[in-house]
């Protein structure tokens, strides 16, 4: 199991458990880039140095004032500026010392109605568990009564820097042993949505048209399954680093198809309802990838009697194999050869 995020107490009035918050998110891609010069193709590093260095050699100074200036990690400490070129040092000892009650214990404040909060205030969710088997039944008794009751517990937390506001309800997993918690944003920090929604016209609804739509919502109403879903981003991305590490032809945007015009809303909701649903689409449809990946078994059938000698990792990058790669024609043009 990973290290808990923090640990404290949760408080309801009089009753008080241990819990442990666990980061529920990960970072997930398999793409990861580095910085390279166009030129040299080496990866380039950055270094923090003094702004005085900076300007005395007005961004072009010898390499050893250059290195005279640069600054370690335990010799920076964070500074506020209180007049113009004037700054206040803050110690990290002092930072971690600051008087924050929210920093060891969440104090829940309240408990409101899950559909009361708008999920724009929704930022960061967390795995609550109870820190040691002496702690599990207080988080049980109050777990199951907040999921029976169908309430979220609100409270403040402190870490990372700031203090935020928190959500706590019971998890919806199969078992239903935890708690989960969410971070959430202050009024202040969501935008007005006035300023974008109020130059948007009223429009008179039409009955017959909101019936067809509402049948058109009920045909794709579905159950959630968020196995569903993947990153197609993610998948062109490997698919283009994949293709330039082999020397192969580089996948392109495909355009995408025209519609056909619409007389009017009502013949475009009779449309939708009158045709296949999106289960047969997807049926039909090959996965995220396929295309593109056919495309390149295809290039690699052709050209499997050729032999491909693998480039220097600095000519991945160089401007005569970035030449090269430009110049090859996308996969879907690539030449089939004839079977014997």
């Amino acid at each position: 199991m990973a290290r808990p995020y923090w640990s404290g107490t949760i408080q309801i009035s009089l009753v008080s458990f241990a819990v442990k918050f666990f980061v529920a998110t990960e970072a997930k891609s398999q793409i990861r880039f580095h910085q390279i010069s166009r030129s040299t193709g080496e990866r380039v590093r950055h270094q923090k140095v003094l702004a005085s260095s900076l300007e005395e050699n007005d961004g072009g100074g010898e390499e050893e004032t250059q290195a005279s200036a640069t600054v370690g990690k335990d010799d920076i400490v964070k500074g506020y500026e209180y007049t113009k070129g004037q700054y206040v040092m803050i110690e990290p000892s002092e930072i971690a010392n600051l008087r924050v009650p929210s920093k060891h214990a969440i104090s829940i404040e309240q408990f409101v109605d899950e559909s009361e909060i708008d999920p724009a205030y929704f930022e960061k969710p967390y795995f609550v568990a109870p820190d040691g088997d002496a702690q599990a039944e207080a988080f049980a008794v109050v777990r199951e009564a907040m999921g029976k009751a169908g309430k979220v517990g609100i409270g403040k937390i402190a870490f990372a820097g700031r203090e935020h506001v928190v959500a706590i309800m019971a998890s919806k997993d199969d078992e239903g042993r935890g708690l989960m918690a969410y971070t959430m944003r202050y009024q202040e920090e969501l935008r007005n949505p006035n300023e974008y929604f109020a130059s948007i016209p009223k429009v008179e609804i039409e009955e017959d048209q909101l019936e067809l739509a509402q049948q058109l919502i009920k045909k794709k109403t579905a159950k959630f399954d968020p196995k569903r879903y993947k990153d197609g981003y993610e998948i062109a991305l490997k698919e283009l680093v994949d293709a330039k590490v082999h020397n192969e032809p580089i996948p392109v945007d495909e355009p995408a198809p025209k519609r056909a015009k619409v007389v009017n809303l009502m013949d475009a909701l009779r449309s939708s309802l009158a045709g296949k649903s999106d289960s047969e689409d997807e049926t039909d449809a090959p996965p995220p990838g396929t295309k593109k990946t056919a495309a390149k078994t295809e290039t690699k059938k052709s050209s499997k009697k050729s032999t491909v000698t693998e480039m220097p990792r600095r000519d991945h990058v160089a401007p005569e194999r970035k030449k090269a790669s430009a110049s090859v024609k996308p996969a879907k043009s690539a030449p089939k050869h004839k079977s014997a």
